[in-house]
């Protein structure tokens, strides 16, 4: 008989959704190439340092508030598989987690040391072949990551190292001039740590620099692995080049020299010349396992598989994907790329799947249908939540509201509601976390540029910071939205400058609901 559940990957993503559909009893396998669960981990990032952070101390003993500091633990009734167990670094080792990752997965379904090796489909059942077996599922989750280096077609791209097997020995580039192409974590992950040895390092990529500080995307250029830029700015022989690497070829002596062209003047090619070139340009999904039958649509250079709001194959009706691959839903937006923002989203794709396939509605609570109830529950709830906070304007608490009736449902993602995931159409009350539209246009340490006062209610839809927005859906279509002030602390609870001008909004709107 075919499986219900297929998991093809047993990092974060496969594990925490196995853990989900084990509580529930489903049937479910995980299939895992390497020998232990993530391990992705075991060569990635190079230096071993994390870029996700592990606040432990918050000032809170909420669990739930705790979880928008703690960026690498699954989501777990269990106090004991919380990371801050097996670190307290504030930016673990990623040996950390593999030890995490390792416990959290005891118990579970899976099945190591086992390669897919071709995924098909015929109606509505998939083969999954392994080198040494073939299962069939109703449905498959692919929860791979982005396991692939990405290649640039550049000419002589092959004479460049890889930051997949480059040496991470500094001393192995005493006194040399270096190339790193790409201008993102991995590349200046690597250029940091060539600092005290290499002669001139230069970082190269096409477009500007984006720093997360200021476009609140942490797959940006972290502080955390930015030292490089001060070596740069403050003339100790390295830089950042914007543009083009056109060519690669090999001297004479051995070394290499590129055809650059720069993105910001006239000048036509220009030849430079190293002695080591670093391909740093991050990672693609790979799609080679897939039959032409089951073969999901790509995005983004052939990055990424194109999803629905169901993270399920546009093309490929039962394929679904967990994990990092469903940032595509929220590319360079939110944080659907790490597991701070995707533990949230796999738990979404089993709900979503426990509404289609297991007669089940998405969880909610019943609630007193009065604008002071409404304000009183999502006030409560955006002042802890962690799924809204970390999963910012993708995932919303929807309360839909019918006769004299109010439901209260969590974490929905939002382009699922707008879908018809709860219903046709139904009178929505939407809240999420949201920056303003121009956030990565302002520069958050320039004190010349006027910014909305803190907890001013009159002008709080101009904010830029994080805030809550709450808007009305009626019949598909969005008929009011209400924001609440930004807040320094994060606390939108003021009676006169939150909760009252919430409830004269939600007064306002729920007079139309019948």
């Amino acid at each position: 008989m075919p499986l219900d559940y297929l998991i093809i990957g047993a990092g974060p993503a496969g594990l925490q959704l196995a853990a989900l559909l084990q509580r529930d009893g489903r049937d479910y396998l995980v299939l895992e190439a390497g020998p232990t669960p993530g391990t992705f981990f075991t060569t990635y990032p190079r230096h071993r340092q994390l870029i996700s952070i592990n606040k432990i101390w918050t000032g809170s003993e909420d669990p739930e508030f705790n979880l928008r500091a703690d960026w690498n633990s699954l989501l777990t009734d269990d106090p004991a598989l919380l990371f801050k167990n097996y670190s307290r670094r504030y930016f673990p080792h990623a040996d950390d987690l593999l030890r995490y990752l390792a416990d959290f997965a005891h118990g579970l379904q899976v099945r190591y040391d086992t390669r897919v090796t071709r995924v098909a489909r015929d109606g509505d059942v998939f083969t999954v072949c392994t080198g040494e077996d073939t299962l069939t599922a109703h449905r498959v989750v692919v929860a791979t990551g982005v396991s692939q280096l990405y290649v640039p077609p550049i000419e002589g791209i092959a004479l460049a190292e890889r930051y997949d097997t480059v040496s991470v020995d500094p001393d192995d580039f005493t006194n040399q001039r270096v190339l790193i192409i790409g201008k993102g974590n991995s590349a200046f992950e690597t250029a940091d740590a060539l600092v005290e040895t290499a002669a001139v390092i230069h970082v190269a990529g096409p477009h500007s620099i984006k720093l997360a500080w200021q476009s609140h995307y942490v797959g940006h250029l972290r502080a955390v692995n930015n030292n490089f830029l001060d070596t740069y700015q403050l003339k100790s022989q390295n830089a950042v080049l914007d543009g083009t690497v056109e060519r690669i070829t090999r001297r004479d002596d051995g070394g290499y020299r590129i055809d650059f062209r720069y993105a910001r003047t006239v000048e036509s090619t220009r030849h430079l010349d190293y002695d080591r070139i670093i391909l740093c340009t991050g990672f693609r999904f790979d799609a080679s396992i897939f039959d032409p039958s089951a073969r999901p649509r790509l995005v983004h250079n052939d990055r990424f598989p194109e999803q629905n709001s169901a993270y399920e194959s546009v093309n490929v009706p039962g394929l679904h994907f967990a994990g990092t691959l469903t940032q595509q839903r929220d590319f360079k937006r939110s944080t659907s790329g790490f597991i701070h923002g995707f533990r949230y989203g796999v738990r979404a794709l089993h709900r979503i799947l426990t509404v289609r396939h297991h007669d089940s509605p998405w969880p909610s609570t019943p609630l007193e249908n009065t604008p002071e109830a409404i304000a009183d529950a999502l006030i409560t709830r955006l002042n802890r939540t962690s799924a809204l906070w970390q999963q910012f304007a993708v995932l919303g608490d929807v309360v839909t509201v019918s006769g004299d009736t109010a439901r209260y449902h969590e974490e929905v993602p939002v382009d699922y509601l707008h879908d018809g995931g709860l219903g046709p159409a139904p009178f929505a009350v939407v809240a999420t976390l949201e920056y303003g539209p121009d956030h990565d246009q302002v520069d958050p340490f320039d004190i010349t540029i006027p910014r909305i006062a803190e907890n001013d209610a009159e002008h709080a839809h101009d904010a830029s910071y994080l805030h809550p927005v709450i808007r009305v859906h009626r019949g598909g279509r969005l008929v009011a939205e209400h924001h609440l002030a930004e807040n320094l602390e994060n606390h939108w609870d003021l009676p006169a400058v939150h909760h009252q001008p919430l409830v004269l909004f939600l007064k306002g709107v729920l007079s139309d609901a019948d």
